[in-house]
């Protein structure tokens, strides 16, 4: 369809199949690195999907990072990205990483109820501010949890970041890709679910990421979310849609300074 290119990433990256095999056993290796530290598998929902993993920091935790992946709203789960919770965890902040349900078996205002249920769990089991990192659907994601109408005010108060990276925040335009097919998204729902659309947070830090050698297409959406909200936007040089989420891991990196301060 019209937009198919625009948004296709990996065929625009070198080498891009080898990614999801890399990414799952870095966070393996990760996981099991910590020991009773990682706690996988915390289940927030009905499905075998509507769960979470959590790692502690050493020590008393100083807040809790949620990290949201991507995927386009249909593909991979938490375990693929365990070793991103590497750079919060060393600064002294817990990490907890859900899981979701997957399109075309429910649709996408679906998957921002359930990650408001996953935050609501984590918040109850946690004290200290909360900070939301996403990429791509994820970032789409941690952006609807500003919505008064989603998150409960009690949970919302305790957001002191949002980091979305390179964030889809307008739907519209996946109207007129193939992939429409299993989001099975419709105008209403796009526009519903488009962070462009709602009002800017008010007493969060929001910072926009988004690589620098990225498709146009998520420059410009980042852009536009980053101008909307009023929001700093960055773009690492050299950083495509595959590696710009890799500075998570580092704890001196300027994205994890942006979400734990």
């Amino acid at each position: 369809m019209k937009l198919d290119d625009a948004y296709a990433n990996a065929a625009h990256i070198e080498g891009a199949e080898a990614y999801p095999p890399r990414w799952e056993a870095q966070a393996r290796a990760f996981r099991e690195g910590l020991g009773a530290r990682a706690q996988t598998g915390v289940s927030y929902g009905p499905s075998d999907r509507q769960t979470f993993d959590f790692f502690e920091p050493e020590g008393v935790s100083r807040g809790t990072v949620i990290f949201v992946h991507g995927g386009y709203w249909k593909a991979f789960d938490a375990s693929s990205w365990s070793h991103l919770a590497a750079g919060a965890l060393a600064r002294g902040w817990a990490v907890a990483m859900p899981s979701y349900d997957l399109c075309p078996d429910v649709r996408i205002s679906e998957i921002t109820a359930q990650i408001a249920t996953a935050i609501g769990r984590i918040a109850d089991r946690t004290v200290g501010p909360l900070a939301l990192a996403g990429h791509s659907a994820g970032g789409q994601l941690v952006c609807r949890m500003t919505d008064p109408l989603v998150l409960p005010v009690e949970v919302r108060d305790r957001i002191e970041a949002i980091v979305p990276i390179s964030p889809v925040a307008d739907l519209m335009p996946l109207l007129e890709t193939s992939m429409n097919e299993v989001l099975q998204l419709d105008a209403a729902e796009a526009a519903a679910e488009s962070p462009v659309n709602m009002p800017p947070p008010h007493g969060v830090r929001v910072m926009v990421w988004v690589g620098a050698d990225e498709r146009p297409a998520f420059i410009e959406q980042a852009e536009r979310l980053a101008r909307t909200w009023g929001a700093r936007r960055v773009t690492p040089e050299g950083k495509h849609h595959f590696d710009v989420i890799d500075a998570l891991a580092d704890p001196q990196s300027d994205i994890v300074s942006a979400l734990v301060g």
